[in-house]
This record gives C-alpha cells, structure tokens and sequence, in this order.
C-alpha cells in the first residue's frame, strides 16, 4: 500500500498502526540483508509508539492524514535516542539527545520513525557506496548502486521496506537515487523546511525533501515537514504547504488539465553524453505533457559547462568548514592516545575502538582522529573545501564560482518569465555496477550535471519515474519549478502519474 492508502487503512481500524510497524520490521529483517538500506531500526521505540498513537486514533482524534505511517529517515536527520551516524566511522555510536525539527513535525503529525537508512558518508556521493556501513544495494537489481547520497532512503521505499522516506538533497541526492530505483521524490525550494537537526554538508545547498510511492503520498509528507522554524534563520516559509490534494484532484476524462501550462525542455541536456534508453523515456514523458494539454518547447540551458564545477567549489569549500567540528576532542570518533591523559577524556572517551594510530600531541589527537575517522570521499572534499578558500586561491576558484552561481540563479529567473516549468532527465544513465565509478571521481560528479544548477538557485524539483531500459532498470525525469511553486509542479505531476503507470512497477526481485 502507498502511505495514504495505509493511513486510510488504520484510520478504518482494519489495521492497527502497531500491526503496521510489526509489518515493515519484518520486511526490513527479511529483505535489508540484500539491500542494506538501514544503519539502525528502532523496534521497540517504535511499536511502544505506535500503540500511543493508535490509542489517540481510536478516541477520534484527527492527527493528520498519515497518522500512524511509519516513515525511514535518513542517517543524517538527528533522532533523539537512535543512532545518527552519518554513514561515518566519525559518528558511529552517537545518540542525539534532540530531535530535528522534521522529527518533531513527524511525530506531532502521529507517523512513526522506525530506521535510520543508509547513506554516503556525510552527504558526499552520488552512489551510496561511500559509507561506513557498506554500499545501499539496488532493489531492482542488487548488483547495481541506488544512488546518492539518499539511496537508502530510496531503496527502502522500492523495496517495501517503508512506505515513506526523508532524505537530503544537496546536488540531487534525492531525485538521483529516485531516478536510479523507480520511486518519486520532491526537492523542496530552498528555505521551506527546517534544516535544524540536519548534519550540515553544505549549508546553503542542502535541502530535507521527500520520498514516496507516488506524488500524493510525498506531497502529504511534504504539507507535515515544512513551515517555519525559529531555530533555522534560512528556513524563510512563513506557513506549512497546503496542497488541497482532495479539492484539486481532477476527474480522469478530462481532456486538457494541463492547458495553459507551458514547459521548457533543455535541448543541450539530451543532444550529447546521454544514454538512448534514457533520452526516450524523458521525451516520452513529454509528449504525454503535450497530450494533457501542456505546450512543450526546446530551449539551450546557459552556463551548462560552469555549473559542476561551480557546485563542487562550494560545495566542497562550505564542506570543508562544516566538517571542522569533527576534531576528535568534543564527541564522535577519537584517535588511541599515547596514555590516559587528555587524548582519551571527555565526551568522545570509549569511542577509540579499533584505533590504527597513537597521538602523541594535540594536533596529533586532530590529525589521526580524522585521518582515521573519515572515508577516502570527505576527506577528498575537504581537501578541495581548503584549497579554494586558502590564501592566493579563494579569488580565482571560491569568488568566481559564486559569481557564476549568481549568474545560473538568474537565469533560471529569466527562463520561468517564459516557462511554467522546465522538464529534464535526472541522471544521464541508469543506475550503474557497483564499483564502475567508484575510481573516477570525476566521471562520478559528471553524473549530476542536471541535478546540481537546482539547489545552486535553491529552487524546487520533483523526480519521477518515467519507463525502464532494455537491462529493466528504472528511468527517472524531474520537473523544475520557480522558488515555492511546488503546487504546481505536483498538479503537473498528479496528472503524469495518472496518465502512467510506471510509478506502480515494484522491483520482480532481489536479483543480482
């Protein structure tokens, strides 16, 4: 069942929402040993909750739509008593003792948390391979990668291990993932929902969104998590989303519903580097478009050249700042020290486990700690963080790529003077082999040139499936609006996803 359906179910009383969590525990024992889409699940937090929260349905009270839906979290959103680990040996073992703001929003609405899903370490990937925890496992096909940095989040949706997700999207780290597994997912405008208690990666990019089955279910996930939060000074909606899914949902037989409704397509992002499989299943997706009335034209998308490395400059740069924190000395993972003095005291004590290096000093603590600490991927960010914002370089590599961000935001504005909406491919192949790219960074960071322009403007997109290629894996296309107009571009997708079917496919199998 979608989320929707389940919460419709229980609000029925013909499940209980704790024969719901009991149920996708044991999806979860059965199925996570191939698809290692969670770092930790909650069992008995979660049960003990979810009898709670049906008790206050029973006495009638209207909690809200998904009331009593257990949804997976990313392992990057804070959880008071469950494990947040970032996908990090840095934080392996660490407990918030809060929760994110979204957590809050989660609970108020009566959904129940009941994992923490698997992940590239800290945000930093496009394959899901990059974790401590070991490489998140495609559902449609196992010897595949789901995608990054949220693939866990996705393959857990795919899988029937969840019925909804969180994830985070810094550069297309939840449309990329959806894409690659076949499920839908929204990247909220910049600033509509609260970014307290997410794990910083690059503060200006990153994004909390939604994963779901379908549109509906992720649009009501969306309406519960955004709105305002004092505590995040970026966070600039002053209400919730309200999408009226009920007074807006259109008869099937209507001929036009998308008449008015003009769509831009990128032509430069499907004349080159893209795979056949791919460029038809998105020009498909348009012609229904234009078959429910929408005007559809080609278009040359400018600064396509600037925008990767553009985006891994200050991506990188603010990485680089936010990871400072992780020093070995206030919690997370430290370095073995030379005795029991001050290199083993303090809140990060206990956590020298397996330890490779003595630190003889301070800047010793610092420099095993997070040598050791942190995978090959951060640290090569951080690296590259250090080197645009050092003396001599912050001019000619930090100034300019936020000078060419200034120019892709304006762009956009310009565009949606023209364009209701812009429609384009999510990643130019399908999900690959594990291990394919893991060599290559940079033809791993060439995977998200049409992903990574929307959170540089901070705009919202929606990722959907739209067909499969000859190997029957999925193919995703996203549709980009102009900041807060996620409305409309779920109406646009409402009306798609009745018209297709291809959001309905479940994975045949856990092959591979």
């Amino acid at each position: 069942m979608t989320a929707l359906e389940l919460a419709a179910e229980i609000k029925a009383k013909k499940i209980s929402a704790p024969e719901a969590v009991s149920e996708y525990i044991a999806a979860i024992k059965e199925k996570d040993k191939k698809i290692n889409a969670f770092t930790a699940t909650s069992e008995l937090k979660a049960l003990d909750r979810a009898k709670k929260i049906q008790e206050q349905i029973d006495a009638g009270m209207n909690i809200s739509p998904l009331a009593g839906v257990p949804a997976a979290v990313k392992d990057n959103i804070s959880t008071e008593g469950i494990e947040t680990s970032c996908a990090s040996k840095m934080l392996q073992g660490y407990i918030p003792v809060f929760n994110a703001a979204v957590i809050e929003k989660l609970e108020q609405a009566g959904m129940i948390v009941i994992g923490k899903t698997n992940m590239d370490e800290f945000a930093m990937g496009g394959s899901s391979e990059t974790g401590a925890s070991g490489a998140v496992r495609n559902p449609w096909d196992t010897s595949r990668v789901a995608g990054g940095s949220s693939g866990g989040s996705a393959a857990a949706v795919a899988s029937g291990e969840a019925p909804a997700a969180l994830g985070s999207d810094t550069g297309g780290s939840i449309r990329q993932p959806c894409s690659f597994c076949g499920v839908t997912g929204i990247k909220p405008t910049y600033g509509a929902v609260s970014r307290y208690g997410l794990i910083a990666y690059a503060s200006s990019l990153d994004q909390i969104g939604v994963i779901g089955q379908n549109i509906e279910d992720c649009a009501s996930l969306l309406e519960i998590i955004s709105g305002a939060d004092e505590r995040d000074s970026t966070c600039v909606i002053e209400k919730p989303f309200k999408f009226n899914l009920e007074k807006n949902q259109r008869k099937d037989d209507e001929y036009s519903p998308l008449s008015g409704v003009k769509i831009g397509l990128p032509k430069n992002y499907i004349e080159s580097g893209i795979d056949d499989d791919v460029k038809t299943a998105v020009l498909a997706a348009l012609n229904d478009f234009e078959a429910s009335g929408a005007e559809c034209e080609e278009f040359e998308m400018p600064y396509m050249d600037y925008v990767i490395p553009a985006y891994y400059i200050i991506a990188c740069a603010e990485a680089s700042s936010n990871l400072s924190r992780f020093d070995g000395l206030k919690y997370g993972y430290r370095c073995g020290a030379a005795s029991s003095g001050a290199a083993s005291s303090g809140a990060a004590s206990g956590a020298n486990s397996g330890a490779k290096g003595y630190a003889q000093t301070l800047s010793g603590v610092y420099r095993l700690s997070r040598s050791e600490g942190f995978g090959i991927e951060v640290k090569r960010r951080i690296m590259l963080g250090s080197f645009v914002l050092s003396s001599g370089y912050y001019d000619a590599y930090y100034k300019k790529a936020l000078q060419t961000r200034a120019l892709i935001k304006d762009a956009y504005n310009k565009l949606f003077t023209k364009y209701d909406m812009i429609l384009s491919p999510v990643a130019p192949t399908t999900a690959y082999k594990h291990g394919e790219n893991a060599d290559d960074p940079v033809k791993m960071y060439m995977g998200d040139i049409y992903t990574v322009s929307v959170n540089l403007a901070g705009l919202p997109a929606v990722s959907l499936p739209c067909g499969f290629d000859k190997q029957k894996l999925p193919i995703g296309f996203q549709l980009i609006g102009s900041a807060f107009s996620e409305e409309k571009l779920i109406n646009a997708s409402r009306v798609y996803q009745r018209r297709t079917t291809h959001h309905l496919s479940k994975p045949g199998g856990l092959n591979g």
